[in-house]
């Protein structure tokens, strides 16, 4: 069993809501994000969603966008990003990793080649924003030849036929992008994400996270209801700017932010 296959098991049987933050490797400098990570697990994260900062980032909102041009400054590469969970993975050997980022990185570095250096150094799923399930065969071999995670997203766009073919290519969970549009922006409708939960709950049997819109304790017990995970990002990334030159203070600021969450999720805890 995956590390993240047996962090979704242990929380069913908790009857809890995964909580899974997601922040900017590099950002805003890169000796902040290990100890940033480590702040976020005693603060109640499940699990880790670590972005690989990219030029052109197409999924996300300007919150996002901005991170990755503050840890490319420092030219933060897929390479650090992997060093980064390396170091992690030297005190916290639980806790699952997925990287999130775009495919480019990856093609440069060779699917077969990446897959057994993330592996490695520690590394439990990827999500590939702009690998579409249907052209991604290797790179999943890749990935399952290592013992990680194909991670991919489902809209509220989503055909049946689609949710079929993401459910016979993904393992670890699935997320659900809870709107149209990038992330960041504050337009959840919990009512239509549960709708839409209902349906694709027929075409697999993996968890589901949500994501985009959580931006406060209210919206994550909202969430917490319907869902096996909820996926936090631009409310957390989005106190950084005003941290940046006390870059110290960051991993306990953003901790703080997710205790909140942390406390509304388990507030709702078996109410799914």
């Amino acid at each position: 069993m995956s590390r993240i296959a047996g962090c979704f098991s242990k929380l069913s049987d908790q009857q809890r809501t995964a909580l899974i933050p997601y922040v900017t490797a590099g950002d805003p400098q890169p000796g902040v994000t290990v100890p940033l990570m480590h702040a976020l697990v005693q603060a109640g994260a499940d699990l880790i969603e670590v972005g690989v900062p990219f030029s052109d980032p197409m999924a996300d909102g300007p919150v996002i966008q901005a991170a990755c041009e503050r840890a490319l400054v420092h030219h933060t590469s897929l390479h650090d990003v992997l060093e980064m969970v390396r170091e992690f993975r030297t005190e916290d050997t639980e806790t699952p990793v997925i990287l999130m980022g775009y495919l480019n990185p990856v093609e440069v570095w060779g699917y077969a080649e990446f897959a057994s250096a993330a592996a490695a150094a520690g590394v439990d799923g990827v999500l590939t924003v702009d690998m579409p399930p249907e052209e991604a065969a290797e790179l999943i071999s890749a990935f399952r030849d290592h013992g990680i995670d194909a991670i991919f997203l489902l809209a509220p766009t989503s055909s049946e036929e689609r949710m079929d073919i993401i459910n016979r290519s993904a393992s670890g969970f699935i997320y659900y992008v809870s709107f149209k549009g990038v992330t960041g922006a504050n337009r959840l409708d919990v009512d239509a994400v549960s709708s839409k939960l209902m349906e694709v709950r027929k075409h697999t049997d993996l968890p589901i996270g949500v994501g985009f819109g959580i931006r406060d304790p209210e919206s994550a017990a909202s969430v917490a209801r319907i869902a096996d995970a909820v996926v936090v990002g631009s409310a957390l990334v989005g106190r950084i700017p005003d941290l940046a030159d006390r870059p110290e203070a960051i991993p306990a600021a953003l901790a703080e932010t997710l205790s909140g969450m942390r406390s509304a999720i388990d507030a709702v805890a078996g109410s799914r």
